[in-house]
């Protein structure tokens, strides 16, 4: 136990995320002054009949939902990173539940879909690949991130965290079929869910190639020889982030489950059926992951066993070379004790004897071992 937390020390890397989290405060909402317009707003649009309206004063939240109210459509907002006080305005405007607030600015949640009056609140893992030229001990092989949808009659407000998975380029793939945005907002969380689970797919086959890369290296021919153990490290690194991206996914499996097979008035009943091919693809990409962190124990394992093989061979040659050499140990042992009356202590040839003697014992036992496969 004491070797396996010195190698869980070893290769164990430094936190790459913090969780701690600050008190709760919510900012008053003052009507007399644009809290909406908040720096940490990328995008924002009104969508009426499919096509996005081209109007400045939809531009910003509060004009966007006034643009909703009185022409109909729903509002489209996207946010990366904001903070307590730039959201507040926000969830004050479309009357969103503050726990639901407090999980979309702190983020570190899992995915999970959750109602709240008329509202869906729903919680996306995204995941990245991170290149790199060769899998160390310390390589970060997945990145992760998160998108929040919160969910509407009349609109949607997407909250990205983390560096990666961008909503523009989707943003700009929806805009061009007008007829799906005709569908309303559960179009828009539907897109979402596909792309984020997209991600997974090529993440998955990423991944699959490292694990591939990794088995090769532990069970050639010449790794046997050379490593003695040394993969064990970059077979952990890469467990541990299967193990991150099995977590993204996993809990993912229900809420896609619901949106799929449970009627809900927020979800059009045509977008439903769309959802069941995400849930399709996502539990694909479920069995995948399971299958790899499987995969790794096994490689682990055989690792392992590799090392203890290597040792017992050490152990084998070490002990075969000790046999060898108690022979003239024994010899010059007994020829070496001060008696006046010895066996041919004064023969001419009893010192090329013994030496002879000496060295052809030490022969048939070094060939005797050999022949067992100890040397």
């Amino acid at each position: 136990m004491s070797m396996i937390r010195d190698l869980t020390a070893a290769v164990r890397p430094s936190l790459r995320h913090s969780l701690r989290k600050t008190p709760t405060t919510y900012t008053s909402y003052d009507p007399t002054r644009d809290h909406s317009a908040s720096s940490a707003v990328v995008d924002c649009a009104v969508y009426r009949d499919g096509r996005r309206v081209d109007d400045r004063e939809c531009l910003t939240p509060r004009g966007a939902m006034r643009q909703v109210r009185e022409s109909g459509g729903f509002a489209w907002i996207g946010l990366h990173e904001p903070t307590e006080a730039e959201f507040a305005g926000i969830a004050a405007e479309f009357g969103l539940h503050p726990l639901a607030v407090e999980d979309a600015v702190h983020a570190h949640q899992r995915p999970k879909l959750e109602r709240y009056d008329d509202t869906l609140f729903t919680v996306f893992k995204t995941i990245h690949y991170v290149e790199h030229a060769e899998l160390t001990a310390t390589s970060e092989v997945v990145e992760t991130g998160e998108v929040m949808c919160f969910t509407g009659p009349d609109f949607v407000i997407t909250v990205r965290h983390g560096g990666q998975g961008s909503l523009r380029n989707l943003r700009h793939r929806l805009q061009g079929e007008p007829e799906l945005l005709a569908k309303g907002p559960s179009a828009v969380l539907h897109a979402i869910a596909d792309h984020v689970v997209d991600g997974y797919i090529a993440v998955a086959d990423a991944v699959e190639l490292d694990i591939d890369q990794l088995e090769i290296d532990v069970f050639s021919p010449a790794a046997k020889g050379s490593t003695r153990g040394t993969d064990t490290g970059r077979i952990y690194q890469l467990k541990r982030e299967v193990l991150e991206f099995k977590r993204a996914v996993t809990p993912l499996l229900r809420p896609m489950q619901l949106l799929s097979e449970r009627p809900m008035r927020l979800v059009d009943p045509d977008i439903q059926k769309y959802f069941r091919d995400v849930a399709d693809h996502l539990a694909r990409v479920q069995e995948q992951v399971v299958g790899f962190d499987e995969l790794l124990n096994s490689i682990l394992q055989a690792n392992l066993a590799q090392a203890t093989v290597a040792q017992n061979e050490d152990m084998r040659k070490i002990t075969s070379w000790a046999a060898i050499v108690a022979v003239p140990t024994a010899v010059c042992g007994v020829y070496g004790m001060n008696f006046d009356h010895m066996p041919e202590l004064h023969w001419k040839y009893g010192y090329p004897m013994v030496l002879t003697g000496i060295i052809a014992v030490c022969f048939t036992i070094h060939r005797t071992l050999k022949r067992n496969g100890w040397l």
